[in-house]
């Protein structure tokens, strides 16, 4: 199947990856990719990177060839838990521990892998690696997520977490007490200078905001809800340790005397967005996990 053909009379000549970027928002990664594979024609030859899109130029970006699939090895693809699906999207709540797409150290066993195992057909926008991949979650944050099915979702949703409308709202406790009741936290975000894995908030850093309310005030802890304004990397995790107040569990930026260190108290309990087919606000929501829960209850009884 052939995606659908866009004539080139809305740029001013670009890039062809330029063009693919804006038109069919990928990355400029995934659009390279895309070129450097074939899969990109104008006007019915093969494209090139820094080839222009003239006026009325026809721009096809093919669909993989079809490959056979073999069969996953028994317990290397985890199931999912699908909250909503239709045919241009899926929200899926992701356990903890579950790493969203590959990466260095975990190249199997993702959540991409489990999508691409349901034999559906998902966006390819973000890359071959990443199918249906709009954002993601930290490998032991648990809650919801949203993947795309078609490139025209995937851009719809992608342009609503570039203008902060794709709502998420997360749980979290963190040590301590806060004592405002609500507030923001506006730091930027970059690499940590002393500690390159990590991120911390830094002079030049990346704009990040992040508004939190309190939901319950305990012996040891404060539960909050916090929904992002930015999505920089660990971001809840780095702003809520900057302002002294660590998530409990967190064994990057929490407390080093913390019982709990392995798995962050952070669960992204909420989203919002728009639906690309209808326009419609569809809100989901998304139970506090067991092993939150059992947490919740030990803070409960003044036993961290």
């Amino acid at each position: 199947m052939t995606a659908a053909t866009e004539p080139g009379s809305h740029t001013s000549a670009l890039r062809l990856d330029l063009w693919l970027v804006r038109e069919r928002g990928c990355s400029r990664s995934a659009a390279r990719s895309l070129i450097d594979a074939g899969r990109v024609q104008v006007d019915g030859r093969r494209g090139r990177p820094s080839q222009r899109v003239d006026a009325g130029a026809l721009v096809d970006v093919l669909d993989p060839p079809a490959r056979p699939t073999p069969p996953p090895p028994v317990g290397a693809v985890p199931e999912l838990r699908i909250v909503h699906e239709d045919e241009w999207l899926a929200v899926v709540d992701k356990p903890a521990g579950l790493v969203v797409h590959p990466a260095p150290g975990h190249p199997a066993g993702t959540l991409a892998d489990a999508l691409r195992h349901r034999g559906d057909t998902w966006s390819t926008a973000g890359g071959e690696d990443r199918p249906g991949i709009v954002h993601r979650l930290d490998r032991f944050t648990s809650g919801l997520i949203v993947v795309a099915k078609t490139e025209t979702a995937h851009r719809a949703l992608a342009a609503q977490l570039a203008s902060r409308t794709l709502g998420r709202v997360y749980w979290t406790m963190v040590w301590g007490s806060v004592a405002e009741a609500s507030g923001e936290i506006d730091a930027p975000i970059g690499r940590d200078p002393r500690h390159r894995q990590r991120m911390a908030v830094v002079d030049g850093g990346r704009a990040a905001q992040s508004d939190f309310r309190v939901v319950d005030r305990l012996a040891q802890a404060t539960v909050l809800d916090v929904s992002l304004r930015s999505g920089r990397t660990h971001q809840i995790r780095v702003h809520l340790a900057w302002v002294g107040r660590p998530v409990v569990g967190d064994p990057v930026y929490g407390r080093r005397d913390d019982p709990h260190r392995g798995r962050p108290a952070l669960h992204a309990r909420r989203l919002r967005l728009v639906h690309p087919a209808d326009g419609a606000e569809r809100v989901f929501e998304s139970p506090l996990p067991d092993d939150l829960e059992a947490l919740l209850d030990r803070a409960r009884r003044g036993a961290l």
